[in-house]
């Protein structure tokens, strides 16, 4: 459905999860794909994957941790030695973990805010000399906590409403470049570290798909569909939106579904 033969393409966090699931439908569609995180075993793996889909792609992989800026600035100078420009950036680098605020350390507040939000900023801030040129369109890969309150989740709610108002906000700036930037909201997810943390049981994550208004979870291939399309010329003029993948979860069931699984954390913790 999707041609991006050519195209230049970076998934920060890519090598597992939604961000690798995106980074392989961008390579299945031609694209020369860069994965980038923290583990070094991870993007060979990840890279490993992407030749598997495309085996004739230009796809390679660097390491760095977004909240080492200098890590980061070294990072994105690999990527410019590669590509001389990126086409499409995907901003999915996250950190979760549930925990009541009651008993939240600072450091891990900060934690998740220096990853989500900090760490999104500076991606994004090293990527705009790479796009400024010929434009592109940015995708940041948020979360229904952005404007979901879900308990044990204070940290990761602070985070993300910052990385979707952070997507807003550079979409007025850098439209003027023809960067598109808009946020990919996905719903429960089956098979990511992030879901099966938050519902670390089939019992738990069954419920959750009841709560979800086409009942059932979703899959990594729903959210690569939605980066896809966003990408695309098909969606030249969207930019700063909010765009939930959550099969209706955020229109009310998402609140009620956490409350219950905080409830059952807090009567184990």
């Amino acid at each position: 459905m999707f041609d991006y033969q050519g195209k230049n393409v970076v998934v920060v966090g890519g090598t597992s999860g939604i961000n690798l699931g995106i980074a392989k439908r961008f390579a299945n569609a031609g694209a020369n794909v860069i994965v980038a995180s923290r583990s070094q075993d991870k993007v060979n793996a990840a890279v490993s994957e992407l030749l598997q889909v495309n085996p004739s792609g230009t796809h390679s992989g660097t390491c760095f941790d977004v909240r080492d800026l200098y890590a980061l600035k070294q990072g994105f100078a690999v990527i410019q030695d590669t590509f001389t420009h990126i086409d499409v950036l995907v901003s999915g680098a996250a950190g979760n973990f549930p925990a009541s605020a009651e008993k939240l350390s600072e450091n891990g507040f900060k934690s998740v805010m220096d990853i989500d939000l900090l760490g999104s900023f500076q991606v994004l801030k090293q990527a705009y000399p790479l796009m400024k040129q010929q434009g592109g369109a940015i995708i940041q890969i948020s979360a229904p906590q952005a404007y979901v309150p879900m308990p044990m989740q204070v940290h990761v709610c602070a985070a993300k409403a910052g990385v979707d108002m952070l997507t807003k906000t550079l979409a007025i700036e850098w439209g003027r470049k023809g960067i598109r930037i808009n946020s990919i909201v996905p719903g429960p997810i089956a098979g990511t570290e992030g879901f099966d943390r938050l519902a670390p049981s089939a019992e738990l994550q069954a419920k959750v798909a009841q709560s979800v208004p086409l009942k059932r979870n979703g899959d990594s291939n729903d959210i690569a569909n939605a980066a896809l399309f966003l990408a695309s010329d098909m969606a030249s003029y969207i930019t700063g939106t909010v765009l939930p993948v959550d099969g209706g979860w955020s229109l009310g069931g998402a609140g009620a579904a956490m409350a219950e699984i905080g409830q059952l954390a807090q009567s184990k913790s």
